[in-house]
């Protein structure tokens, strides 16, 4: 099943149909004063001309103010003037003034309440029934079966108009809150991406930039000794360097995406290089979704940059396990400074992020001296 959008124009211009759906309806009162149609003679149309646009103007003030969900100010002033209107003319400008009962029903739905409005809507349709069985009198020409269908039509006709137009300034309440909704909805949606952008950022180039700072100072302290090592250290910094740019314009593009494996392997490299005793543990798993490999692989980069700037540690134990359904990524480290005890910032809030959007969850803290990161994910598919 499928819904179908409005057209543009109408969201930003909902009012538009609704006046032009008035109109007609107050133009209707002069062409049959100038006709004649209630068995008078043709009048002259330029009273009812300024009569109905009067009733038009007051009737639209009360319906576009139900469009907006409220009632103009004055409402019972001009609620009480076009229902004068409705009927005081009929003296001016002959019976069939009482037309213009099809415009000005609607004025007591939208602004009265309860019982009231109910009585007030039933005489005006007693007066423009007991109106039109007088100028159909007027015309000897029906038969008793015209007379009652042509009443019948003088109680159907101004309802069905009456709640057209209820019904359009309901509409149009309800397209301005759809647009509302829209755009609230987008602002939700630009907000959202420029959270996972600098998330991702954050997590991203946390560390590339350690491994840059790691393998810089690193080349410094071997060029005195080494300068073939020293080299070879510059480059792979480069190309760490390069790497993070590619991974920069692929998360601005939406199209970045991580590997669990590469993700362990680049950790334990680093950890390598910065001088801790780094223990694998990565057991045989099944086949994960994608957003599971995902939230494990983003755990093992920040847990590594966590550790890296947050920590003195000489020895890293990094655990992948399969239990109960559930694939465990452990990440321990010692070497626990205050900072790192105290790090739950943006870092580590990406990774429970992650872990909740994958339907798992995800602890750090200090257990017996050593800090724990922690992230449990299911191996199957969730809904």
């Amino acid at each position: 099943m499928t819904t179908s959008i409005p057209p543009r124009w109408v969201l930003r211009h909902p009012r538009g149909p609704l006046i032009a759906l008035h109109v007609p309806l107050a133009a209707q009162v002069p062409v049959y004063t100038s006709l004649g149609t209630d068995g008078s003679p043709p009048a002259d149309p330029l009273p009812a001309i300024l009569l109905a646009a009067v009733t038009l103007a007051l009737q639209l003030r009360h319906s576009l103010a139900d469009a907006r969900g409220e009632r103009p100010a004055g409402w019972r002033w001009s609620l009480t003037a076009i229902l004068l209107l409705s009927y005081a003319p009929i003296w001016l400008v002959g019976l069939n003034w009482i037309s213009i009962a099809t415009l000005t029903m609607a004025s007591p739905l939208m602004l009265l309440r309860g019982r009231l409005r109910m009585t007030v809507v039933a005489a005006q349709l007693l007066t423009y029934m007991l109106a039109q069985l007088i100028a159909i009198l007027r015309t000897p020409i029906f038969s008793a079966w015209q007379i009652v269908i042509l009443v019948l039509y003088a109680l159907v006709v101004p309802s069905l108009f009456a709640a057209a137009l209820v019904g359009g300034a309901r509409l149009v309440r309800l397209l301005n809150e759809l647009e509302a909704t829209r755009t609230e909805l987008a602002a939700t949606a630009v907000g959202a991406e420029r959270i996972r952008v600098s998330r991702d950022l954050h997590d991203l180039l946390g560390q590339s930039l350690s491994a840059i700072s790691l393998k810089g100072d690193l080349a410094l302290r071997l060029l005195a000794k080494d300068t073939a090592v020293a080299r070879a250290e510059i480059q792979s910094l480069t190309g760490v360097a390069r790497d993070a740019l590619h991974g920069v314009r692929a998360i601005t593009h939406g199209q970045h995406t991580v590997s669990l494996r590469t993700e362990i392997d680049g950790a334990a490299a680093l950890l390598g290089a910065a001088g801790v005793d780094t223990r694998l543990d990565v057991s045989d798993l099944p086949p994960l979704p994608a957003s599971a490999r995902s939230a494990l692989a983003w755990a093992v980069r920040e847990g590594t940059t966590n550790l890296l700037r947050h920590s003195e540690a000489g020895s890293c134990a990094i655990t992948l396990s399969r239990q109960r359904g559930m694939i465990r990524l452990d990440i321990v480290n010692d070497g626990v400074r205050g900072d790192q005890v105290s790090e739950h910032g943006f870092g580590l809030a990406g990774v429970a992020e992650r872990a909740q959007a994958a339907s798992g969850t995800s602890e750090a803290g200090v257990y017996d001296g050593r800090f724990r990161l922690s992230v449990e994910v299911p191996e199957g598919e969730t809904t």
